[in-house]
């Protein structure tokens, strides 16, 4: 650790609680958890985790930065796509599930209120009350005439219609990890798995290779067909088995309407690759990014990149079609990001601004081609050109 990244006194003492926490815990469980259960507590522990607690996360004062963050344009783009489902459906309401700084839902109220599309009713599901604060003091100072339609929930509204919205949530779902041994054949994975725990070293944490302590994961780890190029060297990775029942959630509450994710991540073909056989675990500390997840905690965000093939899978279990996927790039062009840049045009100084923001947003480089945008829709059927986020590139093929 560099004096750089050495946590305050009153950071490192809150940190230290949290420790203490899941050092009761491990030893309560027989001296080892899941690392799901591990990356839960320290990013969700009530008061303690990462999330649930009051360092600032976001912004050049946080630790990294999120698309809102760096550009309006992304907002405005957003609100061309939930414009065009909320069209189709005649009305509805928009959730945003995890809305961060609040920027993002305050661009989207700020732009379709403009195009005469506000929502019903603009819910955010917040689990963490620190962010749900700002969110509120962010929208009051933005769109303060706007605040009447946005409201905080707990969990998703029952027989909602309208748009769910998840930009950069499903990469912070506590995973499980895994191994499996160099030389293993594809077919005798199953009996070849071993699952990551976490236990106590000293203060600190180590990590332990065991049998699969979790129910399924061996059977979930077969089943996502690693090939023998990969399995070669052998492979250790991150599996999320917590997507199929937070989908079906969604799914239950969702009566009419899409559920757009976006993340970073790959389809299954292209995330479990011999080029990433140690996984894609990857942690958030002042705009440094690092693999260590037995430092910061709770000062420090954890996340793994996002299997897209297991979202479009686990949304068609839940009854969801799958109505769109391509990379971020081009979907906010297809949602009209050249359109949104040349209303800029009278103001050069607003003009350049935009432009630096739109290179972050789509630069293949930048953001455009590691985050990738995912549709799933219930009884919505899209319009005569298809949904404009994935008319200029539809990858479904890919999954």
């Amino acid at each position: 650790m560099t004096a750089a990244d050495a946590p305050a006194v009153d950071a490192a003492a809150h940190s230290e609680r949290l420790c203490a926490m899941i050092r009761q815990e491990i030893a309560a469980a027989g001296g080892a958890l899941p690392f799901d259960r591990f990356m839960e507590l320290a990013l969700y522990a009530p008061g303690l985790g990462y999330y649930a607690a009051g360092s600032r996360k976001l912004g050049p004062a946080g630790d990294f930065a999120t698309a809102p963050e760096l550009s309006p344009l992304f907002g405005r783009c957003l609100a061309t796509q939930a414009g065009e489902v909320l069209a189709t459906l005649g009305g509805g309401d928009i959730l945003e599930l995890g809305a961060g700084s609040g920027a993002l839902a305050a661009e989207l109220l700020s732009a379709l209120a403009a195009a005469g599309r506000l929502p019903d009713r603009y819910w955010i599901l917040e689990p963490s009350p620190d962010l749900a604060e700002r969110q509120r003091r962010l929208l009051a100072q933005r769109v303060p005439e706007l605040l009447d339609c946005v409201a905080w929930v707990h969990e998703p509204p029952a027989a909602l219609r309208g748009l769910v919205l998840a930009n950069e949530v499903v990469d912070a779902l506590p995973v499980h990890r895994f191994c499996v041994p160099p030389g293993t054949a594809p077919a005798a994975v199953r009996d070849a798995v071993r699952e990551i725990l976490v236990g106590c070293d000293g203060d600190g944490f180590a990590e332990m290779q065991a049998a699969p302590a979790t129910p399924g994961l061996a059977d979930a780890v077969a089943d996502l067909g690693l090939p023998a190029a990969t399995l070669a060297g052998g492979l250790c990775g991150e599996i999320n088995l917590r997507l199929p029942p937070w989908l079906a959630l969604l799914a239950e509450r969702l009566a009419a309407g899409m559920a757009l994710i976006i993340d970073y991540g790959y389809p299954r073909g292209e995330l479990y690759l011999p080029e990433r056989r140690d996984g894609t675990l990857l942690c958030h500390h002042r705009h440094r990014a690092h693999a260590d997840p037995y430092v910061h905690i709770g000062l420090q965000d954890i996340t793994a990149h996002v299997d897209f093939t297991a979202v479009a899978a686990a949304g068609s279990a839940a009854g969801l079609a799958l109505a769109g996927y391509t990379t971020q790039a081009n979907f906010l062009i297809g949602c009209g990001l050249d359109r949104h840049l040349h209303a800029a045009a009278g103001d050069p100084e607003a003009l350049l601004d935009l432009a630096a923001g739109a290179k972050q947003l789509v630069l293949p480089a930048a953001m455009g081609e590691r985050f990738q945008a995912l549709a799933l829709t219930r009884a919505l059927a899209p319009p005569a050109g298809g949904w404009c986020g994935f008319a200029q590139r539809d990858l479904r093929a890919r999954l």
